[in-house]
């Protein structure tokens, strides 16, 4: 079942490789939502995270040093999670459901990362 490991881990780097290529290569509104927090040179925070996400996620992918990489993509996702899809300061219901659903799934992704953290590149039921 090898080949299982290697698919889900696979699987689970593509978002972070095309999300973070999208932020280094154009942060959009990213940067305005870091400088709301007083986050010193926002549009280089985001474009590092950014370029961050996108080592870790190859990294990942590639089954290099698959614990580093999952616990680099974790600590990079957590503050881009609380910042980026902070569902409690939505003023909409539309817009609440919208950022809470993406939170949710940057959740299920965190929990995925800490369990590739804890087993590397071993089987789960290893």
């Amino acid at each position: 079942m090898g080949w299982v490991w290697g698919l889900g881990r696979l699987c689970l780097s593509i978002i972070f490789i095309a999300g973070g290529w999208d932020a280094a290569a154009s942060p959009g509104g990213r940067p305005a939502k870091a400088a709301a927090l007083g986050l010193p040179q926002p549009e280089l925070l985001v474009r590092a995270n950014g370029a961050a996400m996108v080592v870790g996620g190859v990294a990942l992918a590639l089954g290099r040093w698959p614990r580093l990489a999952a616990l680099l993509l974790a600590g990079l996702l957590a503050p881009t999670t609380l910042v980026g899809h902070a569902f409690w300061q939505e003023t909409t219901p539309v817009g609440r459901a919208g950022q809470r659903t993406q939170f949710l799934k940057n959740l299920g992704l965190f929990g995925g990362l800490l369990l590739v953290a804890a087993h590397g590149k071993e089987s789960i039921d290893a």
